[in-house]
């Protein structure tokens, strides 16, 4: 009878599930004890970890950020690119702009006329208007009119100082040119409409289309425009010609300035730059 006992006593303690019970009681009954006897003794124990995670966090934050940083600063770098790409062009602009007043044969104080670089156009100046490098000293006057490339007008001196003079282009609202359109050399006023754009009021008989070229007196007949297009209303019996200048009259490098008379007048002439 006592060796079935302590049989059945040993075999009872050594059962895996009953031993892992009492493992986890004898763990919970220490750690009670020792959160009683010491209350902070998990915390300096752990606290070593808690400052690691810590620290982990903080080297994890400025890794993260850094990436931002580096996105800025790719951004700044593509803005300072794009500028330099842009001065590039103006500079290369410019240089051909000086390269074609070079290579002009007429000097600056030629009997036809005189030469004046354009140190100024839209949007630099206000628009439809051109400022250029001379003025009283190189015998400017109120009036002269300024010719583009190949003898084409493209306005008239508005204004005069000691070293710059102002030019209305004939796109300028106000600013009205004599001429003449299509094959039968029609006479029309041409208006400016502001914007490098010009119009003029014919009569709807004159059979008038797209791509009739309009001239100006000069030296000749000079081509200073194309119809683009021919705006008509059914109860008028005229019809309202939309004028493409022949030059891009905000891009011109230079322009020689002549007293021809009262080819292109100014409603009202300013006298200050």
């Amino acid at each position: 009878m006592k060796r079935t006992f302590l049989a059945k006593r040993n075999a009872l303690l050594s059962s895996t599930d009953i031993s892992w019970d009492v493992a986890a009681l004898a763990c919970v009954i220490i750690i009670l004890l020792v959160r009683i006897i010491a209350p902070y003794f998990f915390w300096y124990v752990f606290t070593p970890v808690f400052r690691v995670s810590d620290a982990l966090t903080e080297k994890s934050q400025s890794f993260i950020n850094s990436f931002g940083d580096t996105a800025a600063l790719a951004s700044k770098n593509e803005q300072l690119a794009n500028e330099n790409a842009a001065l590039a062009v103006e500079n290369k602009t410019l240089s051909k702009k000086l390269s074609d007043i070079s290579s002009l044969s007429i000097s600056p104080m030629s009997s036809i006329g005189i030469l004046a670089g354009v140190v100024a156009s839209p949007p630099e100046s206000p628009y439809d208007t051109l400022v250029v490098d001379a003025g009283k000293d190189k015998g400017v006057t109120l009036g002269m009119e300024a010719f583009g490339a190949g003898g084409v007008p493209v306005g008239v001196v508005s204004s005069v100082l000691d070293d710059f003079s102002r030019i209305t282009l004939i796109s300028a609202p106000g600013t009205d040119t004599v001429g003449w359109v299509g094959q039968s050399n029609l006479s029309l006023t041409i208006f400016g409409v502001g914007g490098g754009a010009m119009n003029a009021t014919v009569a709807r008989s004159a059979n008038i289309v797209e791509g009739d070229t309009v001239f100006v007196p000069g030296p000749g007949m000079l081509p200073v425009g194309t119809v683009t297009r021919v705006d008509k209303d059914p109860s008028s019996p005229s019809v309202t010609l939309r004028i493409q200048p022949a030059l891009n009259l905000f891009s011109i490098p230079w322009v020689l300035l002549r007293d021809t008379g009262a080819a292109l007048t100014i409603s009202a002439t300013s006298t200050t730059i």
